[in-house]
C-alpha cells in the first residue's frame, strides 16, 4: 500500500442477509482495491457428511431462512439425477410455482426493505426525489415499504396452500411434491396471484405487467417511465441524478443455470453471456480456488465433486471463509440481471450493451424479472391436474454422484452430492452470493464484487461510502448462503 493510499474497513453492513465486511483501499477520491470478506464460517457441506442423501432435503433448506426453497429444489434435483428420476409434470410446475413465489418475494423485499432505504438518509436531503423516497421508503415507516411487506406476506400464501410451511418445507421432492392442490386450491393460488399483480400494477410498475416485459432498449424503458408514477419510476429518477448507470461495473461476465422448465424448455435459459456473446453452460468447467479462502486445499482449484472444506483458522492469507468459483477459470456475474442478459430479453441485453452491469442494471434487470415471472405463475397454476400424479417414486443407490443446479433470487445455485456406501461422501455447494462475493483467486483476479468497486468514489470523512453501499446492496447478497 502506498503513502497515498488509506485503508478502510466497512462493515458490518446492516440490511443485509448475514454477516459482511468489505476492506478498501482508497486513493484520490476513490477504491483503488476492494477485499470482500465473509467472517462467520457455517460448514453445512460437513454437516451432511455421512448422513443418509435424503437428509440433505431437511437439512440443506435450513441454509438460508429467505431462500430456503432455492436450496430444498437444488438439493431434490440432486437426489432426483442420482436415482435417474424425473418429476411428474405436477410435480414440475407445483416446484415452479414454489420456486417462483420465493424468488419474488425476495426481490420486492430486496428492493423495498433492502435497497431503496438508503436514499432516504439525510446526505440525500437536497435532491428533488428526496421527499417522496422519504414518505415511501423511510425504514419501518414508509409507505411503499408497509405495501410491499403486505403484498409479500400475502403471495407466501402460495406456499401455505402448495408446500404447507415456509421456509424449510419438505414438499419439494426428487420426484415431485409431496403435497397435491385439489380445483379449490387452484381457486385460491389464482386469487392470490391476482391480488399481488394488481398491488404491483399499481404502486411498483404504475401500469400493466405487459408493458414492462415489452420494453427493448434502455430509450424505451426511459421514455415510458417519464412523468409515471410508481416507485419503479421514481428509482429510475435516482439513478439517472445519481449517475447509478456509471457505477459498480465488474467483468459483464454472466452465468445462469436457467430457470423454470416446462414441457418446451425453462421460462429463462441456461448459459452464459460474456463478451457481448452467448455461450454454453459448460458445468464440467467450473471450480473453486481456495487461495484466498481460509481453507485447506490450496494447492489447486477443485472441481466440486472433488471439493472440500476443511477450515483453516491460522491460515494468514486468507481474508474470508468464502471460496472462489470459476468458470473455465474466470470470475461470474450471477443473479437477476443474468438471467435476463442469457435469456436474451432485449432491455437487459441493451442495459449491459450501454453500461455493463451497473447499479442500475442490477436492479431494472430485478424488476423485469418480477414483472415476467409473476405474468407467467397464474398459467402454471391453471396447468395443474388435480387427479394426475404429483411425484415420481424411486430407489436410492448405494453409490453414485449428482448434482442439482437452479436459479434462487440472487442467481446461480448448484448442490454437488457424492454418495458412497449409501452415505453422503461428499457435498459441495455453491450458492450465488459465493460467485459474485468471491474473493482472489490463485491468479490475483478479484471476485466480481471486489471488481465492481473500485473506482467507486469516497468523500473525505466518509467512513461507510454511500456509493459502497449502493454497489453492494446491488448485489442482493446473501451472506449465509455464501458461507453455508
Amino acid at each position: 500500500m502506498s503513502e497515498n493510499t488509506t485503508r478502510l474497513v466497512v462493515g458490518p453492513f446492516n440490511r443485509v442477509e448475514g454477516d459482511l465486511e468489505v476492506r478498501l483501499d482508497i486513493a484520490d477520491g476513490a477504491v483503488r482495491a476492494a477485499y470482500v470478506s465473509s467472517p462467520l464460517f457455517r460448514g453445512f457441506e460437513r454437516i451432511l457428511e455421512g448422513r443418509d442423501p435424503r437428509d440433505a432435503l431437511v437439512i440443506a433448506p435450513r441454509i438460508c431462512g429467505i431462500c430456503s426453497v432455492s436450496q430444498s429444489h437444488a438439493a431434490a434435483l440432486a437426489l432426483a439425477e442420482l436415482q435417474g428420476l424425473a418429476p411428474t409434470r405436477n410435480g414440475r410446475r407445483a416446484t415452479n410455482l414454489m420456486v417462483a413465489t420465493e424468488n419474488v418475494a425476495d426481490h420486492l423485499t430486496h428492493f423495498h426493505v433492502f435497497f431503496m432505504p438508503d436514499f432516504a438518509r439525510a446526505a440525500y436531503a437536497g435532491r428533488p426525489w428526496f421527499g417522496a423516497v422519504e414518505r415511501g421508503f423511510k425504514a419501518a415507516r414508509g409507505h411503499s415499504v408497509t405495501r410491499a411487506l403486505a403484498t409479500r406476506a400475502s403471495l407466501l400464501h402460495v406456499m401455505g396452500l402448495l408446500a404447507g410451511r415456509w421456509p424449510h418445507t419438505l414438499a419439494l421432492q426428487p420426484g415431485g411434491v409431496s403435497r397435491s392442490a385439489d380445483p379449490r386450491d387452484q381457486m385460491r393460488l389464482l386469487a392470490t396471484l391476482s391480488a399481488a399483480r394488481a398491488a404491483l400494477e399499481e404502486h411498483l410498475f404504475a401500469g400493466p405487467l405487459e408493458e414492462v416485459e415489452a420494453l427493448s432498449s434502455v430509450a424505451e424503458l426511459e421514455a415510458w417511465a417519464h412523468g409515471r408514477g410508481g416507485d419503479f419510476a421514481l428509482f429510475l429518477a435516482i439513478a439517472a441524478d445519481l449517475g447509478l448507470d456509471r457505477l459498480g461495473r465488474a467483468y459483464d461476465r454472466f452465468l445462469s443455470y436457467g430457470a423454470y422448465p416446462g414441457d418446451e424448455g425453462r421460462l429463462y435459459r441456461a448459459g452464459t453471456f460474456a463478451d457481448g456473446r452467448p455461450g454454453p453452460l459448460q458445468v464440467e468447467a467450473i471450480t473453486e480456488d481456495h487461495s484466498f479462502a481460509r481453507m485447506e486445499g490450496r494447492e489447486a482449484p477443485h472441481a466440486p465433486f472433488e471439493g472440500s472444506t476443511f477450515p483453516d483458522a491460522a491460515d494468514e492469507t486468507g481474508y474470508t471463509w468464502c471460496k472462489a468459483p470459476r468458470l473455465a477459470g474466470l470470475p461470474f456475474e450471477t443473479g437477476a440481471l443474468a438471467r435476463q442478459v442469457v435469456d436474451g430479453h432485449p432491455l437487459a441485453r441493451d442495459l449491459v450493451a450501454r453500461e455493463g452491469a451497473s447499479v442500475r442494471a442490477r436492479v431494472v434487470g430485478r424488476l423485469l424479472e418480477t414483472a415476467r415471472t409473476l405474468r407467467v405463475m397464474a398459467a402454471w397454476v391453471r396447468e395443474l391436474e388435480p387427479a394426475a400424479p404429483w411425484c415420481a417414486q424411486g430407489e436410492l443407490p448405494a453409490a453414485g454422484r449428482a448434482f442439482g443446479l437452479t436459479e434462487a433470487a440472487r442467481g446461480a445455485l448448484g448442490h454437488w452430492l457424492v454418495v458412497e456406501k449409501g452415505r453422503i461422501a461428499r457435498y459441495q455447494i455453491i450458492a450465488p452470493t459465493t460467485w459474485n462475493f468471491s474473493p482472489r483467486d490463485a491468479a490475483g483476479v478479484p471476485g466480481p464484487l471486489e471488481a465492481a468497486l473500485v473506482g467507486a468514489p469516497v468523500a473525505p470523512g466518509e467512513t461507510a461510502p454511500v456509493s459502497v453501499q449502493h454497489i453492494v446492496r446491488a448485489f442482493d447478497p446473501c451472506m449465509v448462503c455464501t458461507v453455508h
